[in-house]
């Protein structure tokens, strides 16, 4: 079995598989207050919750972090709780794909792994396109190489900061409203968030097809299942692409 771990700023997705299959998952907030101990506790009692009972010796441990404390925490939990040495998406890890950045070391563990499980389930061109803290989208190449992309400020983090500086808005549920031609002030930002930000992705991911030819386009992350329905070029949902691209990393290493 393997336990595939994805650090996220806001959240951390929790993936069990048994070989290929994604048998459970958890999706828990992310706090790098946690030391090793507290996430050996968390992660044990979400396994005991499904009943599931495991074996150090059958148990493998794959983590990519954007939070450097979480990441030390994570790789000692998995050296004195599980007695496994964790393969951790890092600088020096087999990835099987060339990353073709300015400065490879610069590129957040979780795109790489969006881009390794993206060209394994859709080979290449391919787009990723991530819901998550920041949306980001990134390019693979038909020959499976990592090209780059675009970061753009998250959908929760800028209503956020429009909260914050228009005091006489107040906070609503994110869903898709009734009509683009909001008939009250949160229907108005309502069709602003959700219609906008597909269509800021739709713009992106047209101008990237201009450089790369045409490509498929997957869209994963939290609010990814939201926005997807409603983008005209998002073609696939793989809500734990993450995790699928840790465990093919995870594979590479053994």
């Amino acid at each position: 079995m393997l336990l595939a771990i994805d650090v996220g700023n806001t959240q951390t997705v929790i993936g069990l598989f048994d070989g290929t299959n994604l048998i459970h998952h958890w999706r828990i907030s992310t706090n790098d207050e946690r030391t090793s101990d507290e996430m050996a506790l968390l992660v044990a009692e979400l396994l005991r919750l499904r009943g599931i009972e495991f074996h150090p010796e059958r148990l493998g441990i794959a983590i990519s972090s954007v939070v450097p404390r979480n990441t030390a925490a994570l790789r000692q939990m998995a050296d004195e709780w599980f007695g496994v040495k964790a393969i951790v998406l890092e600088p020096g890890t087999r990835m099987g794909m060339p990353i073709l950045y300015d400065n490879p070391k610069e590129v957040g563990a979780d795109r790489i792994a969006n881009a390794v499980g993206a060209f394994d389930l859709y080979g290449g061109p391919c787009i990723v396109v991530d819901f998550g803290t920041a949306t980001t989208l990134d390019a693979i190449s038909e020959k499976g190489e990592y090209l780059g992309g675009a970061i753009i400020p998250g959908i929760e983090i800028s209503l956020d900061a429009l909260f914050e500086r228009a005091a006489a808005l107040r906070r609503f549920e994110l869903i898709e409203p009734r009509n683009v031609i909001g008939k009250n002030t949160v229907e108005s930002m309502q069709s602003g968030a959700i219609y906008g930000f597909a269509a800021q992705v739709d713009g992106v991911c047209e101008r990237m097809k201009q450089e790369l030819g045409e490509a498929a386009v997957v869209a994963t992350g939290g609010l990814a299942g939201l926005i997807a329905p409603l983008s005209a070029t998002i073609q696939h949902h793989e809500p734990w692409l993450t995790l699928i691209g840790l465990r093919i990393v995870w594979q590479r290493n053994q």
